[in-house]
This record gives C-alpha cells, structure tokens and sequence, in this order.
C-alpha cells in the first residue's frame, strides 16, 4: 500500500528513500553508552507507544539519533558519548526537552510525563472522532473531526457545516449572514482560493483541512478588509518524523470522480509535505424567472425565462513545500501553490413572450456554451525565528508572489444562428510582505507589533461581437479593458495580558494605507483613490470558573469596492439584462461589538454570542430601468441594469448558539441558531431603499453509532426569508445523510453521503420596482451522492478525553493575535 501512495505523490521524488526515523552515526559506527526511559500519559499514567526521543548533538548543530518507545512506553538506544538537547514529542502532547545533557555513560532518564497540548489536537496525525471547538480572545477554532456528509467533498462543503457560517445556492459564504468575508488560507490570502474564491473552495477537497477558524471579531495583527469577519483555513501538515498521510478517492452521482490526499515526509532537520487533489464534477442546474413589465398605460408584457446549466468543472490543486528546521529556534519554510481548473458551462435558455392575457406570441431560444480556463501558480517563503528557546517570543517573515490567469470564452447562438462571441481575460499578479514580532512581557503578557503589504494588480480585457452576415463586429460600448491597482500597506500594534488567571485583554491598533487606480485603457480615464483608515481592535475575557466563560470584542473593519463595482462598462447576462459597475463609488466601513458567553453543564455545552454591527456607505446593488431596449423575438423590451452604490447606513444586530449534547458515547448532537435582523436606510436619486430585513438560519447535526459500528450522520439546515428594498427571498431546507464505516484497525474508512436529500436547496425570490415584477427560481445544483474511500498511512484518530476542549466546548483565554 505504501508503495502504491508513493507512486501516487511521484512527483514528490524524495519520498523514494523510505521512511522512518533517520539514525546519524559516528563515522566510527561506535555507539558507547546506552540510554533508556519511559513516557507515561500525565493524566491518565498510561504508556505512549510511539513517542519519539531525539538527540540533539550540540557540537554537530544537529539530531544525530532517536529512537521510538514500545507498546509499554519505554526505549532504549545506544548512542555516542557527548552533550545533548533530548527532546521527548508525542501527537498532540507538550513536547519535553532536556538542555544540555552531559552523557558519558549509560543512563536511566526514569519516567518522563507528558500532557496533553490543547493547542496541537487538530493535527494531522491524529485525525478527529467529531469537531471540536476552542475559544481564543479573537476566534473560535474549529478542528474538523469525522464529519461525515463532507467525505469526499470540497472545502465550500465544510465550511457549510460550521457554526455561524453558512454557503448559499452559487456558493457565496457569509458569516452571521454577512457575506463580506474574507478568506485565508494558512492565515495569509492564497492561490488555493485564486481569483474566483466561489469556484476555488469548490475544488480544494474537504479532506486537506485540520481546522477553520471563524474571527469574527479580528485582532489588529489580521488585514481590516472584510466587515463580516475572517475565515482562516488552515491545511494538513505533519512535524512527525517518519512518513505519514492519507489518500481519498472518490465517485458520484451526478457524475463525480477524484482523488485527493495530503502526504509528510519528515527526515532529521528536514520536513516535506504536500496535498493535492484532482476533481471533476458536473453540476447540473436550472433557473426560472417571470418578469411583468408595466408599460405606463399600455397593458403589461410578460417575459419568461426558463435556463437549464449543464456545469462541469476538473480542477487540480496542490500545495507542496519544505520545511528547514535551521536549528533548535529558527525553520525556513519554501512551498509552490498549483491550481488549474477547465471548465465549461452549457447554459440553454427558452423565452416566452406572453400578451397581457397570458397567451404565447412568440418564443426564441438562446444557447450559450462557455468554456474557462484557470491557472494559479503562488510562491512562498516564511522564515520564523525563535529567541531564547522560547516559542513565544519570536519573529516572522513572509514573502509571497502569486500570478492568476482566468480565460473565458463563448459563442452564444440566437434561434440556432450565431449571434455574440464573448471573451473575458483576466490576469492578476499579488505580491505579499509581512513580518511579526512577538515577545513575552512577563509570564503572562505579550506585546507584537508588525507589518504588512499587499500589492495587487487585475487586468480585465472584456471583449462583446456581434455576428453580422458571418462577419463579427466588436460592440465598442460595451468592450473594455481596464487595469486595477490596490496596494496597501498597513502596519501594527497590539498588546494583551492575563490577570490572576482570570481576566485576558487583547487591545490593538491597525493603520492602513490605501492606494487604489482605476486605469481603464479604452476611455482613457484614469482615477486614483486614496484612503488612510486607523482600525482598533478590543478584545477582553473572563473566566469565571474551568466551565463557565465570558468575551467581548470590539473591532472596526472596511469593505474595499472590487475592480467589477467600479468599471463603469456593461457586462451582460443576458440581452435584457446587464451589469454595470460605478466608478464614484466608495469602500464602507463597519463598528461592531460581539459579547460572547460559554458554560458546560452536564452533558450540554453552551457556546452563545450576540452582536451588533453599524456599517456606513453599505454596497447594496439596484436594478434600474436603462431607459434602452432589446428586441427579444419580435418585441421590444426594457433593458435592466444591475448596479452597485452607497446607501447611508446599515444596522445588523443578531443572537446566535451552538448547542452540543452528547447523551452517550454513541450519540452525538450538535445545533446551531443564528437569528439577525439587518436594517437598511438610504435615498438614491429620488428613490428611498429603506429596508429591514429580520432572517435566521438554523443547522442541526446528529451522529449516531449503529450497530456494526456504522456511523450514521445527518444534517438539517434551513434558511429563514429575507427581504430588502426591492426583494424577497423565500426561506430554503435541505438536509444530508451520510453512513461510515471503518476498517483495518482504523486505518481506512468507506463513506457514502447524500447531499440535499429532497432536492430542496433553492434560492425563491420576488423582485419589485417601479417598472417590473419578477418571479424566480434558481438550483444551482441538484441532489447528489458521492462514495469515498480513505487510507490513513501512520495516522491514528485522536482519543476522545472528558475535557473542555472536546466535544465542542473548549474555553482558552489565551491569546494569540
């Protein structure tokens, strides 16, 4: 099987050596003086079998031997005589070292105690029974566990299983319903999201995730972009020496294929690591819209527009590196982001026209065929420096290029003739400096400071043709080509303590500068924007008991308008319906408070938060009349615009909880209610957009062990309506249902899940204005089933203990910015 896995990552050609943990001799292969112990659990005084001893020669610079304990946690290994650093690691223990040994004759280091670190349970090596949550000053930290409905699927499927976020029918996450989120990989921006962050998490797979993490109220160490928070994801990556990994294949239906695995290889000072995934997936779907256009005085037109999409996406994706570990206190980390996807669209569109009795006048059909190819390629460099042997206090570098194509093209046919080829190119270069020092004031105080740049430049070329007589002609009033420019840099100071055990404090402040130009080629406008913004940031914790906790933060955030709101060309949908950015419109800024309350009584964990959050010069996107028309078969009708701008003011305040309960060891359940009410104030060219809005969502998962040890997991979720100025959306069920069972000794794992079992995620909605009424309905994709089948090479699932941070209920005040 190891053969197989390696033949699988070959590209990865240093695993060919082997594994297992390196022993460097003495050239004179003389080895003097023997060396024993025993590694005990400290809480529960059981052996640990393979935990590993690692000798560190302070005369080489180097680990010049090691060894690993047996079944009864002991170990015994010759080495040389000399002065050592002994360093005693174990998955998800504190690691112990011994400074300084001098060793010149055989040695019983007797029982050495390890404890647990609350800090490392979501890694790699130890691969969750459930998801766990734990609670720092400025994040909650989700360790993904088996959550079932997600095997075999893709990163935008796990993060529609965390608390407080929840992904919409196109894929757009949001957070506490706020869809202005900002997504990380490894707590930087990353090619793995790419340029289209919607498509990009579709394709990550779910299994090269340890842990998200969900900052919804960010420290000043985090940019300010993003009012609905952050979402940092962090990937799979051993420190364990030796090899270890896992590999997932999967197959579905409607046709699905992939495979995917993350894969460690760690050998004396060196670690190399990489997750890859392949994937195709079609995504079939469909869309209904009813539109009445009132026509002043005339009897009404009716239009009605029936699409069916026949998606299908093949993406790869891998992220490889090494890491260097220099000495005792500094690692130098490289690593090279791959993504490329091809992907293709068949959208088929039938329209009817309808008189104002509701009888056919005519029908047209339009075909349009796209095809999409994307390709990101991301370097990076991270240099981390330790002081004093302390993990605390520390400085950091980090270096990242990153170079993004997304090429689409399309030949849309009217009636079965040619009549439009479209083309979109877009090219986006980033470049990331960022540095962060730490240091310790005390034992329980911590002050850091830091920098970050981030210089971002998107060209879109955007070409419109008409085919006239076999002859295309470009449509120069709407084809365009504009060059977007952001740098930012941004620097900051934070600083955070914890008194008596009791009461944390994090308090930070966050300048940034902006610099952003609009240079748009074809009109020869060109437009520099420049905003300088302080950002502070409050984060304070008390806990009253082992059990019982309580948060507060407070944090100022801004919202950035993207290249698309700004250019002021159309880009269309369809023939009566376009999109135009604004060019006069301007980033928004947001003040929110979150009080955060968390208690574990029993066998129920309550983890609970309410917020409120006052953002000025909200982007809240209109549809206007253009004062143009369309002829669509034989009738002439309005064209619509679609535009964003700055409306005054928006209020979001909300009530949320997770729930867990675990009445047994076989039983498990987990809830969570977000409940928000969003209200909307602002006048817009004499037309006021009041709105207030009050919507929730609700998520419930139970997991149950069957008998044969089959798991049985299902996931309800509903979306309660909403409503703005101009629309109402109808609320939205699904659910999922998902089976596992494991084999040979917990090594692998045979799942099948099915995702939305009554085909009932769809986003219903009435849209009103003064010249139209619409009616639709959008399915992005249907139900789907999906069998996978995962190998765990030196992996272990982790052991369930009866402490805070399992089951969903951590509680650590610390900090960690």
């Amino acid at each position: 099987m190891t053969k197989f896995l390696l033949s699988a990552f070959g590209f990865l050609s240093f695993l060919s050596f082997g594994y297992g943990l390196p022993v460097i001799t003495d050239p004179t292969g003389e080895k003097d003086i023997t060396i024993k112990g025993k590694i005990i659990d400290k809480e529960t005084n059981l052996p640990l079998e393979y935990a590993t001893i690692s000798f560190f020669s302070k005369r080489e610079n180097k680990v010049v031997d090691g060894c690993i304990t047996d079944a009864n946690g002991e170990f015994n290994i010759n080495i040389n005589k000399g002065v050592y650093n002994i360093v005693v690691e174990y998955i998800s223990y504190k690691k112990i070292t011994l400074l300084n040994k001098k060793l010149d004759g055989d040695v019983n280091l007797g029982v050495i105690f390890l404890e647990i670190d609350f800090e490392s349970l979501g890694e790699v090596e130890i691969i969750a029974e459930r998801t766990t949550v734990e609670l720092k000053l400025d994040k909650k930290i989700y360790n993904v566990g088996k959550d079932l409905t997600v095997r075999g699927g893709t990163v935008s499927d796990v993060l529609d299983n965390i608390p407080s976020v929840s992904v919409d029918v196109e894929g757009n996450v949001a957070v506490r319903g706020n869809d202005n989120v900002r997504i990380l990989i490894n707590g930087k921006p990353s090619g793995l999201v790419g340029l289209n962050s919607t498509d990009a998490l579709r394709q990550l797979p779910a299994d090269a995730i340890e842990r998200v993490e969900v900052i919804t109220s960010p420290s000043a160490r985090y940019d300010a972009e993003g009012t609905g928070g952050i979402l940092n994801i962090i990937l799979r990556r051993s420190k364990l020496q030796g090899l270890n990994g896992a590999i997932t294949v999967n197959s579905g239906y409607p046709k699905t294929a992939g495979v995917s695995g993350n894969i460690n290889y760690r050998t004396g000072d060196f670690n190399f690591f990489n997750t890859t995934g392949y994937d195709y997936r079609e995504y079939p779907g469909k869309s209904t819209t009813e539109t009445e256009y009132f026509n002043d005085s005339d009897p009404s037109t009716f239009i009605n527009e029936y699409r069916d999409f026949d998606r299908v996406r093949k993406g790869l994706s891998t992220n490889t590196g090494m890491e260097w570990y220099i000495n005792e206190t500094t690692s130098l980390t490289t690593s090279v982001v791959y993504r490329k996807s091809d992907n293709s669209s068949d959208s088929t569109n039938k329209i009817n026209e309808l008189d104002s009795a509701g009888n056919l006048i005519n029908q047209s059909f339009r075909f349009d065929p796209e095809t999409e190819d994307d390709k990101t390629i991301q370097y990076s460099l991270n240099l981390d420096k330790q002081f004093n042997g302390n993990s605390e206090h520390k400085l950091t570098f980090d270096f990242q290029f990153e170079n993004s194509n997304e090429d689409e093209f399309s030949i849309i046919s009217q009636d079965g003739d040619d009549a439009e080829r479209v083309q979109t190119l877009e090219a986006q270069k980033n470049i990331l400096l960022q540095t962060d020092y730490v240091v310790p004031i005390g034992e329980d105080s911590q002050f850091e400071l830091g920098y970050r740049g981030n210089f971002n430049e998107l060209d879109t070329d955007y070409s419109l043709e008409f085919n006239n007589n076999g002859t295309y002609i470009l449509d120069t009033d709407v084809s365009n080509n504009l060059i977007y420019r952001e740098y930012i840099n941004a620097v900051y100071t934070q600083f955070g303590s914890k008194i008596k055990g009791k009461f944390s404090y994090l308090l930070g402040l966050r300048m940034e500068d902006s610099r952003i130009t609009i240079n748009q080629l074809t009109s020869n406008d060109f437009e520099r924007k420049t905003y300088l913004g302080l950002f502070p940031t409050v984060n304070l914790g008390y806990e009253f008991s082992d059990k019982q906790s309580l948060m507060f933060g407070y944090n100022r955030r801004i919202s950035r308008p993207r290249s698309r709101f700004i250019n002021p060309f159309p880009s269309r949908s369809s023939a009566t319906n376009l999109f135009q950015g604004n060019p006069d419109i301007n980033p928004s800024y947001s003040n929110k408070v979150d009080l955060g309350y968390l208690n574990r009584f029993g066998k129920v964990i309550l983890n609970s938060s309410i917020y409120y959050e006052l953002a000025t010069d909200v982007f809240t996107f209109i549809s206007e009349d253009t004062g143009t028309t369309a002829i669509v078969g034989g009738t002439e009708v309005p064209v619509i615009r679609r535009t964003p701008i700055n409306l005054a003011t928006n209020d979001r305040y909300g009530f949320e909880f997770t729930l867990t309960y675990r009445p047994t060891q076989k039983w498990n359940l987990n809830a969570n209610f977000n409940l928000f009410q969003s209200n909307t104030k602002g006048d817009y060219n004499g037309t006021n957009y009041d709105a207030d809005n009050l919507s929730w969502f609700a998520r419930l998962n139970n997991k149950y062990t069957l008998p044969g040890k089959i798991d049985w997991q299902t996931r309800i979720f509903y979306m309660g309506p909403s409503e703005d100025a101009q629309n109402i959306r109808k609320g939205m069920f699904s659910t999922d249902l998902a089976f596992s069972k494991d084999f040979f000794g917990e090594s692998a794992s045979l799942a099948f899940n099915i995702s939305d079992l009554f085909n009932s995620r769809k986003r219903v909605m009435e849209s009103t204005t003064s010249t139209f009424y619409s009616d639709s309905e959008f399915q992005f994709r249907q139900r789907s089933f999906n069998l996978s089948f995962t190998y765990r090479f030196n992996q272990k699932k982790k052991q369930n203990r009866e402490r805070g941070n399992q089951e969903g209920g951590g509680m650590d005040m610390d900090f960690e910015g």
